[in-house]
């Protein structure tokens, strides 16, 4: 897995260019001309009390912070894809990541796809930062063949690391999750510190119960459902040692971490259900009774606890589908 870095992303996007590739997609003249308008001649300064700087007029970027960024942003990197079906390049707003699959110790097609990366970046003025691109390499054989040699980009070499947080959510090269959980648990600690002070100030418990749902509870259960599956048992109870301090202070009924998962896994299950168009959508196939889904074929415990086949499992033992 290689955890690309681009420098000022949303600041390097060239409106003639955006231009260009939404006129590709088929979007109306009048559209892309409004946006353009919209992108190029921004007057812009920095205010820092009464004072302004001199404004400057920019041709270049989006805006950060606007609502329509990330989706232009997301249009003008649409034409970055694989050029290699063993390959997946997963991408959200600007975080990308390069997926390879190696068999039989042949790793051209994934190094010529990181090349083909770095080249459509300088094709598209997206700077590309070696320094911080990270890759992460996860191999379960028992007897692993000839190392996998450093990769390179742009003539310097790429750092290699045992765990690199992506998206928000920790990931080692032996897809355990103990480092996510122990920073999660580390994060919702110092917050618990914040539900003590409430609770001193004798505040109702209406109000701490929203405190610990906004503030503790969503980072307890970020990206629940893609980890907590295969956590440890060790790891569950430091999560939900947390949930038992936050009931003690609010001296109400909390939901266990292990209850949230299953409700955010059901939902987003029936989420996919319902969208045709979701790449994981074939994977819910109702069996010919219609009463329940097929399950899906695992030969480890890792893969059986994941999200897909969990979600499968939890589909057909709910009574309502």
């Amino acid at each position: 897995m290689l955890f690309v870095d681009l420098s000022s992303a949303f600041n390097s996007v060239i409106p003639s260019k955006l231009n260009t590739k939404l006129g590709d997609l088929g979007f109306n003249t009048s559209l892309r001309h409004w946006i353009m308008d919209f992108l190029t001649n921004r007057p812009q300064y920095v205010r820092s009390g009464h004072t302004c700087s001199t404004t400057i007029t920019l041709n270049t970027g989006v805006p950060q912070g606007c609502v329509l960024s990330p989706f232009l942003y997301s249009l003008f990197t649409h034409d970055c894809r694989p050029v290699h079906i063993s390959n997946t390049i997963i991408k959200f707003a600007d975080d990308t990541a390069v997926i390879g699959l190696i068999s039989n110790n042949d790793d051209t097609a994934y190094r010529e796809e990181v090349q083909h990366l770095a080249a459509w970046c300088a094709d598209n003025n997206l700077l590309l930062n070696t320094s911080k691109t990270k890759e992460l390499i996860v191999d379960f054989r028992r007897e692993r063949g000839s190392t996998h040699n450093p990769i390179h980009i742009n003539g310097m070499a790429v750092e290699r690391v045992s765990s690199f947080k992506f998206l928000g959510t920790h990931i080692t090269e032996d897809l355990s999750w103990s480092t996510n959980t122990s920073s999660l648990v580390k994060k919702a600690h110092q917050r618990l510190f914040f539900l003590r002070t409430l609770k001193r100030h004798h505040l109702s418990s209406a109000v701490l119960m929203n405190f610990y749902r906004c503030v503790i509870e969503s980072i307890l259960t970020s990206s629940v459902s893609v980890w907590y599956g295969n956590c440890s048992v060790a790891d569950r109870k430091a999560l939900q040692r947390v949930v038992k301090t936050a009931q003690r202070i609010t001296r109400c009924p909390l939901p266990a971490i292990e209850d949230v998962q299953r409700k955010r896994c059901l939902r987003r299950a029936h989420g996919i259900l319902k969208d045709s168009s979701h790449p994981a959508h074939r994977l819910f196939t109702l069996l010919p009774s219609g009463r329940r889904f097929r399950s899906l074929r695992t030969r480890t415990s890792r893969l059986r606890n994941s999200f897909f086949p969990r979600a499968v499992s939890l589909l057909n033992s709910t009574p309502e589908l």
